[in-house]
């Protein structure tokens, strides 16, 4: 299969809307795209976006909510998402699975991949009859490096394992490339999107031999699910290299950390630990790994830093740009302020639009310091584009 080279997006920069229908750490299943308000407001939020030219947003499913029982599917939010989207002019990249399973199902459960592949098919099915000409981009299973490790290590949602996180993760990435393997049957022009953690694990300052081999091999492991997709590891999931189509990476304000420890690397810093790498250098290094286009899939800083990141982010996206490297976008995530996963009481204020919690909806606040911030980096990545030629 040749893969296509065009960039699929109708924006640069993207919004995301929070939508993990998760079991989190209480064992209390967790639904944000109403927690949030942005199902209720989902108009409100589409409009909202022109003064920012953002025309391409992530959006989610709800595994949990479209199959209640088994093989059954309930598409009915979604094709109310998606009239929103055409009433817009908003193009939607849609999760498959964002952290949620139905009930009955883990990652480790024996026909986990066999219903997630039929989902897969199902979506393309109900996809395809409501919108079909539409170029559909799917990311079929998000930040599976993340996930497997919250629930396969650290108790914080289903399994509820420890020292279980690889078996997670093979059982993620089984059901990943299976559900690739059915979309790209059921519709072979689909653009599959990945969404994996870009990290930077290092070792002490003064390290060991042992030590330095540790957080070496705890870097690269970040990779791990990227490589069992196109079939660099574990070829006996029948991972393929055109599986591999856009490459998406998430980055946080805490993405970088000593191994072994809660010592983060501070990106803000008056004078950088030696051991930090910008932004750019870890996406460049990412893509002499793949070779293939990419997209900043989500960033976001909470709190009162949310401006100086988002101007970083700018400059960032902008020396990768200038390079002439195929970064197809940046998406800001979340785009609307959300809730802790396990205290929802507690909001993150990591939006472009805070959350009035005083209002019913709850009502949208644009965080303006964000807002200037934000179109200061949109000058700089469109004034680093290459003239054509």
């Amino acid at each position: 299969m040749i893969l296509s080279s065009s960039n699929p997006f109708r924006s640069f920069w993207m919004g995301g809307y929070e939508c993990t229908d998760q079991l989190n750490c209480f064992g209390h299943r967790v639904d944000f795209l109403p927690l949030t308000g942005h199902l209720q407001l989902i108009d409100e939020d589409y409009a909202a976006l022109g003064q920012f030219q953002v025309r391409t947003v992530r959006e989610g499913i709800r595994w949990a909510h479209i199959e209640k029982t088994p093989y059954q599917y309930d598409f009915s939010t979604v094709q109310t998402m998606l009239a929103a989207g055409q009433r817009h002019g908003i193009q939607q990249v849609w999760d498959l699975c964002h952290f949620g399973y139905p009930d009955d199902l883990t990652p480790l459960h024996p026909l986990f991949a066999r219903r997630f592949a039929a989902l897969c098919r199902a979506f393309v099915a109900f996809y395809r009859n409501q919108r079909p000409d539409d170029v559909l981009i799917v990311t079929p299973i998000n930040e599976v490096s993340f996930i497997s490790w919250l629930g396969g290590d650290a108790r914080g949602t289903v399994p509820y394992c420890t020292h279980q996180g690889w078996e997670v993760k093979y059982g993620l990435m089984r059901a990943y490339i299976e559900g690739a393997h059915a979309l790209r049957e059921a519709d072979p022009g689909i653009r599959i999107l990945t969404t994996e953690p870009l990290v930077n694990i290092v070792p002490p300052p003064r390290p060991t031999p042992r030590q330095r081999r540790e957080a070496d091999e705890a870097h690269r492991n970040q990779f791990q699910a990227t490589d069992i997709l196109c079939g660099r590891m574990c070829p006996e999931l029948g991972g393929r290299p055109e599986l591999l189509d856009i490459v998406g990476f998430n980055y946080y304000y805490d993405n970088q950390w000593q191994n072994h420890t809660d010592l983060k690397l501070g990106w803000n810093d008056d004078v950088h630990d030696p051991r930090w790498h910008p932004l750019r250098t870890l996406l460049r290094n990412a893509y002499k790994r793949y070779r293939r286009p990419f997209a900043l899939t989500e960033t976001s800083h909470p709190g009162l830093d949310r401006p100086q990141w988002l101007r970083m982010i700018g400059e960032e996206c902008a020396a990768v740009v200038a390079d002439g490297l195929p970064l197809w976008g940046a998406c800001l995530y979340p785009i609307v302020d959300r809730p802790d996963w396990d205290h929802l009481d507690q909001w993150h204020q990591s939006g472009l639009w805070d959350a009035d919690l005083s209002q019913p909806g709850p009502a949208r606040v644009l965080h303006q310091p964000s807002a200037e911030a934000l179109r200061e980096a949109q000058a700089l990545v469109a004034a680093a584009i290459p003239p054509s030629r």
